[in-house]
């Protein structure tokens, strides 16, 4: 799964006219507590109130839609606004207020359009690692009506000049690291449409020169653009965008052939962020009074800690426009380090940290976790990658007043599908939750036919979230997506109450003598063992059976496990045909992209080439 995160404070949600609405709501049900998910569900969707589901002709296709939905990103931007002087951005020892901000993007905003001839529908590519300049690059290039094509920070210089060529961008912003990469590839890209490149930071260069002639400082485009936004009192220019506009081009992770760029409009972006409202808003409806009484006694502003990129769905989607609608505090970390990470909890108090499993595994097993003040912390979500249940219960021990949250999303779904919380996470810790009302969803067989509930096949999605299509490739498109539902490629189950439960990646299930292995089930039970801080199940070719079950595990510091007492430890919890026949330990950390997906296949590569 590759994107979701949540909002930490229940009340928020992006119009600012239906704040109020929904804090009346919370307020008339704090005296009669919901128990029941779907008496919650009824309560928020009913006609009338902020979450009210409709029915929408979309493309052609009948989706399930917020009525209350913002129509784009720019009517987000603009709602930002009223935040005012309260802390938006933090990263390192810079801070950012949301009026800053606002002012900022403006001036950016002005500049691009005046100075560098961007209009609605063009292309204007981020490439730089998660900076405060990458927040108002997109939000500037978003009020625009521009599609904001967001590269991957961890490419090449010939990968990211496959994303800059692939989607077509007439202006890159990029940090100084993304453009010395890209230098050597920027004359063929200027030939082929690529009209300008805006750096930030050039003076990280250290003072060498700029790897390339005809780059504008960031700084310089805007101040170009502060004069044209001064003269508008500080307002965005022109610009009229529709719910169903192209509004970003994401691209997936790549893992076979080259990566394809997901095409999202701002009706999928937008719906995203009506989501975490919602499932924030009935989570509240079903705590207990002393919960809420809990939670109103610690309220604060938001405060999330960002430990995953912006390039990512998750990043952007579900952290980036979430706190900028909701007025939360965005902590951005120069790179992921978990004692760090611990430091900023208690500096900036934060409230909400996840990222993918293993960041909140790290923070645990921290050895300085003790030393620091975590008691602000009132939910850990992540997504990403399948969680084990021992996480969630390692969550309740090490942080009483938090509570864990894990949820299923892809790139294609603009982050959340489904989000288990609270209770129900406890109670089903193996499951990602219910999806959210707007999306529906089906277990097939091969064939498409729907498949009894329990019964495991190909997860399939339909919902206003779900992405137009990959850009310009057809054929990938017409393969996945088709009358409004999204062949997700993940192998699931549904149970009675609706929950889904991802049971594999359909390439990652292994096939032993004809039984199938979910590789999933397989790394929960593993996680279980108090050695095993990090594992990944594969595929080990076998001439009779096929192929054999494999793992290669990290243990924790000072652990001492070996192989046959690992599979003792497994044969009490998983048939005899899933323990692993092979098992390698490895020192290091397993090999990750940045959506948090284990590399599986270059781990293949590598433990099978050493034996």
């Amino acid at each position: 799964m590759s994107d979701r995160a949540t909002l930490s404070r229940t009340e928020s949600i992006a119009a600012e006219r239906l704040r109020p609405q929904l804090g009346r709501l919370l307020r008339v049900r704090s005296a009669s507590v919901l128990t029941s998910l779907a008496e919650a569900t009824a309560e928020l969707t009913a006609p009338g109130q902020p979450f009210e589901v409709a029915h929408e002709l979309v493309a052609g296709v009948d989706l399930r839609v917020w009525r209350n939905c913002p129509r784009s990103l720019r009517a987000i931007l603009e709602g930002s606004a009223g935040h005012g002087e309260a802390t938006f951005l933090v990263y390192e020892d810079e801070r950012m207020t949301f009026r800053a901000h606002f002012e900022e993007a403006a001036a950016l905003a002005w500049a691009l359009a005046n100075r560098y001839g961007v209009r609605a529908g063009d292309r204007v590519a981020i490439a730089m690692r998660n900076l405060p300049e990458w927040v108002v690059s997109f939000w500037a290039a978003a009020a625009l009506g521009a599609i904001v094509v967001p590269l991957n920070a961890w490419w090449t210089g010939p990968e990211l000049a496959y994303g800059l060529e692939d989607s077509g961008t007439a202006v890159a912003i990029v940090d100084s690291p993304r453009l010395t990469r890209l230098a050597p590839h920027l004359d063929e890209l200027r030939r082929s449409g690529l009209g300008h490149v805006i750096v930030a930071r050039l003076e990280e260069l250290g003072g060498a020169e700029a790897p390339v002639a005809e780059v504008d400082r960031y700084q310089e485009a805007l101040a170009s653009g502060r004069p044209l936004a001064d003269a508008a009192g500080a307002r965005l220019p022109p610009a009229g965008i529709e719910p169903d506009d192209d509004a970003t081009i994401f691209y997936t992770s790549g893992t076979t052939g080259k990566p394809k760029g997901a095409l999202g409009t701002q009706r999928n972006i937008c719906t995203n962020l009506v989501s975490l409202g919602f499932i924030n808003a009935r989570s509240g409806l079903t705590m207990t009074e002393e919960e809420r009484s809990e939670r109103s006694a610690g309220a604060t502003q938001s405060s999330y800690l960002l430990s995953v990129p912006l390039f990512h769905a998750t990043g952007c989607h579900s952290v980036l426009v979430a706190n900028t609608a909701a007025g939360g505090k965005l902590i951005m970390m120069r790179r992921w380090n978990p004692e760090r990470a611990l430091e900023l909890i208690e500096r900036e108090r934060v409230t909400i940290f996840g990222g993918v499993p293993t960041m909140a595994w790290q923070v645990l097993d921290s050895p300085d976790f003790a030393i620091w003040d975590t008691s602000s912390v009132r939910s850990v979500a992540y997504g990403g990658a399948p969680a084990p249940p021992e996480l969630v219960r390692r969550i309740e021990q090490h942080f009483p007043h938090g509570s864990a949250r894990n949820g299923y999303g892809l790139t294609e779904t603009s982050s959340v599908t489904t989000m288990n919380t609270g209770d129900d996470y406890v109670r089903k810790p193996d499951s990602v939750g219910p999806p959210v009302p707007v999306c529906e969803v089906r277990v097939v067989d091969p064939d498409g036919g729907d498949v009894p509930t329990g019964g495991v096949g190909e997860l399939l999605i339909k919902g206003p979230n779900v992405v137009r299509g990959y850009w310009n490739k057809p054929e990938a498109t017409a393969a996945s997506f088709a009358a409004g539902w999204l062949r997700t490629g993940d192998v699931a189950r549904l149970d009675e109450d609706g929950f889904v439960y991802i049971v594999d990646r359909a390439k990652d299930m292994v096939i032993r003598g004809g039984e199938n292995v979910y590789s999933v089930e397989v790394e929960a039970a593993i996680y279980e063992h108090p050695g095993v801080v990090d594992a990944a199940v594969i595929g080990v070719p076998h001439q009779v059976l096929g192929e054999e079950v494999g793992a290669i595990v990290v243990l924790r510091e000072g652990a001492r496990v070996g192989g046959d007492e690992l599979r003792g430890f497994l044969g009490e919890r998983i048939a005899a045909f899933k323990i692993p026949s092979h098992i390698w330990f490895r020192a290091e950390p397993l090999p990750r992209n940045p959506a948090g997906k284990v590399l599986k296949r270059e781990l293949r590569e590598e433990v099978l080439s050493s034996t």
